[in-house]
């Protein structure tokens, strides 16, 4: 197989295609047609094709031809900006959305909402349907940030249909040049876990999430206070989860370490919704909160303002962090020039105290 002329010919269909001298919904020129002009076998052509369709350029319809697919249809006027999330419970999602909605409506444009319930093969799916429609842009918080991202070819489509996307709450490390709006959530472990040893804890075990961005880093922030502390990190105090076992993991793995008398004084939780489970069973096995152990959450969500033992959390500009990033997504829309800084903004936490501490 010629290489040089089988790249050649599947970057200059892609340059036509951008370039509208093949519009959405046109015939390709036949494989005896591409094989006379760039003198390659139709073998080679029919590899070249699969690969502009395998990426979504073109499509196949058997006895008709190879035609142009309607995802290259990006207008950049139709005043819709796609927004995608891993959920839309009444946690903190609803609020970012209403910041991003806020700014958009103001600025005359709609939103798209997609989510994904933390499935990368969900998130693939939804920007697929999405390059096929006209958006003008795509804020999107990745599924399962931790764990390579498999669809970097969609981004990458983005990229060269010159339609801007940015990350919300985290990001894929393979991406991590890409634009977005973040809390500090190394930071936000660090303090909380300070706080906790401010008040006395020496005996402090965690529970994180394995497969997102947001827990790593939670948990560096953890370890780094227990070792400003001069308190020994211990692997064996740290509990992770993944998406899947949220609902019984943390839960059974606490219930496990009281059954055995397992010493403890207090838990940093991944987040209000651990907290919760983790507070409910304390009190199903007779422990107090916060007199016999301390836990904390992370969010400031409503379930941590109205949990029967209000819980110390980490706040999160829910609200603010939406309206950051579609100010973002305008200042990119408009082709403003950005440095690092100024595309990667990243929000200072900060600790809410309340009676589920000591």
């Amino acid at each position: 197989m010629n290489k040089i002329k089988y790249n050649k010919l599947i970057d200059d269909i892609k340059i036509q295609i951008k370039q509208k001298k093949y519009q959405p919904g046109d015939r390709l020129p036949s494989e005896n047609a591409f094989a006379k002009e760039y003198e390659i076998s139709r073998q080679t052509i029919r590899k070249a094709l699969k690969v502009l369709e395998d990426e979504g350029y073109i499509f196949a319809v058997h006895g008709k031809g190879t035609f142009v697919s309607e995802r290259v249809r990006h207008t950049k006027q139709s005043k819709n900006i796609a927004v995608i999330t891993t959920y839309l419970s009444d946690y903190i999602f609803p609020r970012v959305i209403q910041g991003i909605d806020k700014v958009f409506s103001e600025n005359g444009y709609s939103i798209i909402l997609k989510t994904t319930g933390n499935s990368q093969t969900v998130e693939a799916r939804c920007i697929e349907e999405l390059l096929s429609k006209d958006i003008d842009g795509l804020i999107i918080e990745p599924s399962r940030s931790q764990i390579y991202c498999k669809h970097l070819s969609l981004f990458e489509q983005m990229d060269e249909y010159s339609i801007p996307y940015l990350f919300i709450q985290g990001y894929f490390e393979e991406l991590s040049d890409i634009p977005g709006v973040f809390v500090d959530d190394e930071k936000g472990g660090y303090l909380i876990t300070k706080y906790l040893i401010s008040r006395g804890c020496q005996n402090i075990y965690g529970i994180f999430k394995v497969d997102d961005i947001q827990g790593k880093n939670r948990h560096k922030g953890y370890v780094k206070a227990l070792q400003e502390a001069n308190i020994t990190y211990d692997p064996d105090k740290v509990i992770w989860f993944h998406t899947e076992d949220r609902g019984i993991k943390p839960r059974e793995a606490i219930s496990s370490l009281i059954k055995r008398n397992v010493k403890m004084d207090s838990v940093v939780c991944y987040n209000d919704q651990i907290a919760v489970e983790v507070i409910r069973t304390f009190q199903v096995h007779g422990l107090k909160v916060p007199e016999d152990v301390s836990v904390t959450g992370f969010d400031n969500s409503f379930l941590a303002k109205n949990n029967i033992v209000p819980i110390t959390t980490v706040s999160h500009p829910q609200e603010l962090l939406g309206q950051k990033a579609a100010e973002l997504m305008l200042q990119m829309l408009q082709g403003e020039k950005l440095d690092y800084d100024d595309s990667h903004i990243v929000m200072e936490p900060q600790i809410v105290v309340r009676s589920s501490t000591i």
